[in-house]
């Protein structure tokens, strides 16, 4: 079967061997992510998705914040894999950390009300959904990417860092860049013991 999107995110992996020797310039990078972000579907089109992308000092800023608050629960002897990991993603290109807009679910809430306990639920599909979309996109482009979730831990400490406005709720970092080694092979359950097929 031949479809251009399936084929686009067949290639999105897990990439945690990054470095920065991206092959397409800053700009295409960011204009993916707009684009990718802008035609994500959300429930009563909503739109609560929010992104911000760093790069430079900025990037490297949110690993060391990680890194920093991970100190404070990780025992010392036992942190060289943790601060391992985190070299990884700092070597990267740059970051996107992924916000769902509270304001906007609870002005929803009000607004319809007989929907008001499913809003917050809706809300994370639709920042599953533009993680997922920015991951495949930036993966046609040969750009790597894995998906971190070191929130709520590092959520105010990011909030003061970045100016990140109080009703975003942090969800997600998807630490980018070059491919430096590609994602091994993977594992797959029967398709048959995932989708029924009736009728």
């Amino acid at each position: 079967m031949s479809n251009s999107f399936l084929d686009a995110i067949k290639e999105r992996r897990s990439i945690y061997a990054l470095d920065k020797n991206v092959k397409v310039s800053k700009e295409e990078i960011v204009e993916t992510i707009q684009e990718a972000v802008k035609y994500s579907p959300s429930a009563f089109n909503s739109q609560s998705a929010r992104a911000v992308v760093l790069f430079g000092e900025e990037h490297d800023k949110v690993w060391d914040i990680v890194e920093q608050e991970l100190r404070k629960i990780v025992p010392e002897d036992k942190f060289a894999p943790t601060a391992e990991k985190l070299a990884s993603f700092k070597a990267g290109f740059g970051t996107v950390l992924f916000f769902e807009d509270t304001d906007i679910v609870k002005g929803l809430q009000e607004q319809f009300a007989l929907y008001a306990d499913n809003f917050p639920i809706w809300s994370e599909h639709s920042t599953g959904i533009a993680q997922f979309a920015v991951w495949s996109a930036l993966a046609n482009i040969g750009v790597g990417a894995s998906l971190q979730h070191y929130n709520p831990l590092i959520d105010e400490a990011v909030r003061e860092s970045f100016d990140i406005p109080k009703s975003w709720k942090l969800r997600a970092q998807l630490p980018f860049g070059n491919i430096a080694a590609p994602a091994g092979e993977k594992d797959f359950a029967p398709i048959e013991s995932r989708v029924k097929v009736l009728g």
